[in-house]
């Protein structure tokens, strides 16, 4: 028997949550393991249930979802974080991918297609809802890399070692090769002297 989806609801509408929470546990695929009202509650919540897949809102009371988001990815950067909002303007979204989301999807469309978002979610693929494909780079259609992502490409296209970046910004060795493979997944490229020439050409890395 196939283990269900774990799912974390982060939203501050009870009646948001409850009705997600309702239409989810149909699904025998799928286990909502626990519900947050901010951004906090979310954090502590995901150290208590270890979810596999967090459906964040992102205007929430005290810590916003994009904060909570950024935390989240900074402590577990395997982490798969779907935003479901009723925001669906090019702004919110692309700032929601920097932040490290891998999934967009509007709280108005059907439930399968939320169901659906999930499921792309947790197998490591991104997933943006029908209309939001203009926020993707025009030029090269990738998704953009975040404001860690951009730090880390600069301290390994400078030459420093895994263990070296992690040194210089207090994280793990680990997080730095998460980070490492997810910046090669982006930008398409499989090498670190790649890397340096990426940067060097956009600029990141000053020739």
């Amino acid at each position: 028997m196939t283990t269900p989806i774990r799912i974390l609801i982060a939203d501050d509408h009870p009646l948001v949550v409850e009705g997600v929470r309702g239409v989810l546990e149909t699904y025998d695929a799928l286990q909502v393991v626990g519900t947050a009202a901010n951004g906090e509650e979310a954090l502590a919540a995901f150290d208590r249930e270890t979810p596999d897949v967090v459906l964040m809102d992102l205007n929430m009371p005290g810590m916003s979802g994009l904060a909570a988001t950024e935390i989240l990815l900074e402590r577990h950067p395997d982490a798969r974080i779907l935003i479901l909002s009723m925001h669906d303007t090019p702004e919110y979204i692309s700032t929601a991918l920097r932040h490290g989301a891998r999934g967009y999807v509007l709280k108005d469309v059907p439930t399968d297609d939320i169901v659906q978002a999930i499921e792309h979610v947790h197998a490591g693929e991104r997933y943006l809802c029908t209309g939001t494909a203009q926020v993707l780079s025009p030029e090269t259609g990738r998704e953009p890399l975040t404001s860690r992502e951009q730090t880390v490409l600069l301290e390994l296209a400078s030459g420093k070692s895994n263990k070296e970046v992690a040194r210089e910004l207090d994280i793990s060795v680990r997080t730095v090769e998460t980070h490492r493979k997810n910046i090669k997944r982006k930008l398409d490229i499989s090498s670190t002297a790649g890397l340096t020439r990426y940067a060097m050409e956009h600029g990141v890395l000053k020739s």
